[in-house]
């Protein structure tokens, strides 16, 4: 079953709530999940999965899918570090070179896919 969508405006909500300092888990899960709900949009595919615990995982990235078990390229990261780079307050490259990141696989890059254009 399909995880009901998340509305821009309460996507918006969401994250301007935690960009003025809200910490509350209602507030940085629907953040987090909107914004990997954006990313899967402009990245169709099942090429990588990027996962932010506890929140969400989505796949995406155009090539080829796997079918069983892990898939080869896995992107994780903590929730901060996702809406930091998500906004473009953090570069990819420094979140990777800080190790803020775990990059598996050679498709495992996002790098080019943020900061993410989010509808105004």
């Amino acid at each position: 079953m399909a995880r009901a969508r998340i509305s821009d405006g309460d996507g918006r909500e969401a994250l301007a709530r935690v960009g003025s300092g809200a910490t509350d888990r209602n507030a940085v899960a629907t953040a987090v999940r909107y914004t990997l709900q954006r990313l899967a949009d402009i990245a169709p595919g099942h090429t990588v999965e990027v996962r932010v615990p506890p929140f969400a995982a989505v796949q995406c990235v155009d090539g080829p899918r796997h079918t069983r078990g892990t898939p080869p390229n896995v992107i994780e990261m903590d929730a901060t570090t996702w809406l930091a780079l998500a906004l473009g307050t953090t570069p990819w490259e420094e979140a990777l070179a800080s190790g803020s990141v775990h990059a598996s696989g050679s498709r495992a890059d996002l790098g080019g896919l943020l900061p993410l254009r989010l509808p105004v």
